[in-house]
């Protein structure tokens, strides 16, 4: 069994899990999720907390044990808490404005990029420069960050570009005469 399998999630309150035959869903003041189960993990919920162990002992079975387990726990996290990426924009006339579920920005193309926010996300720009990523689903916050970061990486000889706030770009030397 998974090592990250025998460690139970606690249910806060305010949060509401469901079991259904092949699927989870997890409700709470931030949101709904769901997930599809495929039937090699079994999951009981026992004073507001989850356990899991593997339907078999096939090894795919055990690894699948702590895979479910973490997904869940970032879902039971999402739903109560949120998640958020925040992203910096470095660079002379570079900027980003949210309008809406529109995020425009401004990178040295040109002409301005225009991201479509999905569903369930939400962009905020508290200064020019700045851009924060939240919602409720892990995965889809993260990959939002990451499409916004990708029409501009930062280039290594200024550090020009959209990287994360943690982020540190390690910077060439330019060309000597």
């Amino acid at each position: 069994m998974s090592r990250i399998a025998k460690y139970p999630v606690t249910v806060p309150s305010g949060v509401e899990i469901k079991l259904a035959d092949e699927q989870v869903t997890v409700k709470g003041s931030n949101g709904e999720l769901q997930f599809a189960l495929t039937g090699d993990v079994r999951i009981s919920q026992e004073d507001g907390q989850l356990t899991f162990e593997p339907a078999n002992d096939s090894k795919h079975a055990k690894s699948m044990s702590g895979t479910v387990r973490s997904i869940l726990n970032n879902m039971v996290e999402g739903v109560s808490k949120g998640f958020e990426k925040k992203l910096t924009i470095i660079g002379v006339g570079y900027r980003a404005q949210a309008q809406g579920n529109k995020l425009n920005l401004t990178l040295g193309f040109s002409h301005p990029v225009v991201y479509d926010v999905p569903e369930g996300i939400t962009i905020e720009t508290p200064t020019q420069t700045e851009v924060v990523v939240k919602g409720a689903d892990k995965q889809l916050v993260g990959q939002v960050a990451a499409e916004i970061r990708r029409y501009r990486p930062p280039e290594p000889y200024k550090g020009k570009g959209v990287r994360y706030s943690d982020e540190h770009v390690i910077r060439k030397q330019a060309k000597k005469k």
